[in-house]
């Protein structure tokens, strides 16, 4: 059954040609901002790696910046095949190498809208690895003269100056921790050593934060320390009291960030996917339209054009059909290999 047959007289072809032509040129400007957009949603996530614990996100601008790729090639070539339609002559050398043409540029524009639905769908991903990256941030801020860790302390102080945030759910997260290094503590004095004994660890822990963690918008100087403790600050009161810190936790600010970013993006790379769309069934009617001209010597004949010449069940199992029969005689021979008797 032939899906969405179309008939195209030769002035309607011609037209056809040059607006496909003009829209496969639009179409390489896409994938290469596609291309870009993956390349600018990769570095920074990457400026970010080292408060996130894995890097699966990073599938999405891989992803992007592959179909981007891939889109430069596919609508080059789509350009090239409109022109050779406005000549009848040059057309049909195009003929054994539309089909995997048509196959190849499916399941890129096919692979750009997975793109865009991991770009919404990976929330819980990212904010599962900022959780544990930022807590381990967080358990080595103190470790300045430890390898690979000098830079912890600057990274996490310039992240919550830069994203005014605190801590990784709030700023109660350095309550939890010690966050100056046993280097800047006298542990001659009454209080250091009342600190450590209080606690089974021998961690010296305080109900105070960075500086980082500081609103510079406050009218109130900045209270660091004894935030818990009412008395130790004039008309103060922890409860009540609008704190001169970010109350904001770095992992909600950072999946707002990312988030925000991918959405963003992702509703411009689904722009793209519908460009995309439209130029490969474009040129299928091109293709199916002008297949009725070769051999024929008016070649300004009106002619019938069509999107699919089999249902799409139909259609689609031609293109997996093969596939499938590979992979299986593959893993009949790989079974075949493994059984077989070893030699004497």
């Amino acid at each position: 059954m032939v899906v969405m047959k179309m008939k195209f007289p030769f002035q309607k072809r011609v037209k056809l040609a040059q607006g496909l032509w003009l829209l496969s040129w639009c179409a390489t400007l896409a994938g290469a901002i596609t291309f870009a957009l993956g390349c600018i949603l990769k570095t920074e996530l990457r400026r970010r790696a080292e408060v996130m614990d894995n890097s699966d996100i990073h599938v999405v601008p891989n992803t992007l910046m592959i179909v981007g790729l891939a889109s430069l090639g596919i609508n080059y070539f789509a350009s090239k095949i409109c022109q050779d339609a406005l000549d009848a002559g040059r057309f049909p050398r195009w003929k054994n190498m539309l089909k995997p043409y048509f196959a190849i540029s499916c399941f890129f524009t096919v692979l750009m809208l997975l793109a865009v639905i991991m770009s919404y769908v990976m929330k819980g991903n990212l904010e599962s690895s900022l959780k544990v990256g930022l807590r381990n941030g967080i358990r080595f801020y103190k470790d300045t003269d430890t390898p690979g860790r000098c830079f912890q302390k600057q990274n996490i102080d310039r992240l919550q100056m830069e994203f005014q945030c605190c801590g990784n759910n709030d700023f109660r997260d350095w309550f939890e921790v010690q966050w100056i290094s046993n280097r800047y503590l006298d542990f001659s004095t009454k209080e250091v050593k009342d600190r450590i004994k209080s606690n089974v660890d021998g961690r010296y822990l305080l109900d105070g934060v960075p500086f980082s963690c500081c609103n510079p918008s406050s009218p109130r100087p900045c209270i660091q320390y004894q935030l818990t403790n009412n008395s130790a600050h004039y008309n103060y009161e922890y409860q009540t009291e609008e704190l001169n810190i970010y109350l904001r936790g770095c992992r909600e600010a950072l999946v707002n960030y990312y988030m925000g970013l991918m959405n963003t993006i992702g509703a411009g790379v689904l722009s793209v996917f519908l460009l995309q769309g439209s130029v490969l069934v474009s040129l299928r009617f091109l293709q199916t339209s002008m297949e009725a001209v070769a051999g024929n010597e008016n070649t300004e004949i009106e002619t019938e054009g069509y999107l699919l010449e089999k249902s799409v069940k139909d259609t689609v199992m031609e293109y997996v059909g093969p596939l499938m029969t590979f992979f299986l005689l593959t893993n009949q021979v790989e079974e075949g290999a493994t059984g077989a008797p070893a030699g004497p």
